[in-house]
């Protein structure tokens, strides 16, 4: 694999369909409880830039995490793989390029 998330790939398995339905329940279950915990970090996030003027590190690396993990699992979750992500979150690198 050359580290791209997004890549096409011709070759698909029927079986890994079926399976994919079962195992995108647990990581929608994962990623519904992450989210939750993410969104309260974001809204106590908001107070404390609002009166400290700063970010909290934990708070931003907590949210940072969900936002890795919900880009780790996109590519399985909408067909472009057949490589089965882990159900919980590994951190993973987003870059952009100019």
């Amino acid at each position: 694999m050359n580290g791209q998330l997004f890549v096409y790939e011709e070759k698909a398995s029927r079986i890994e369909l079926i399976i994919r339905i079962f195992y995108s329940i647990a990581i929608g279950i994962v990623m519904w409880v992450y989210g939750l915990i993410a969104s309260i970090c974001m809204f106590f996030q908001w107070f404390v830039i609002l009166f400290l003027g700063r970010r909290n590190k934990s708070l931003s690396n907590f949210i940072k995490g969900y936002l890795e993990y919900h880009v780790h699992v996109l590519s399985y979750i909408s067909w472009m793989t057949d490589i089965r992500p882990g159900i919980m979150p590994k951190t993973v690198k987003i870059l952009e390029e100019e």
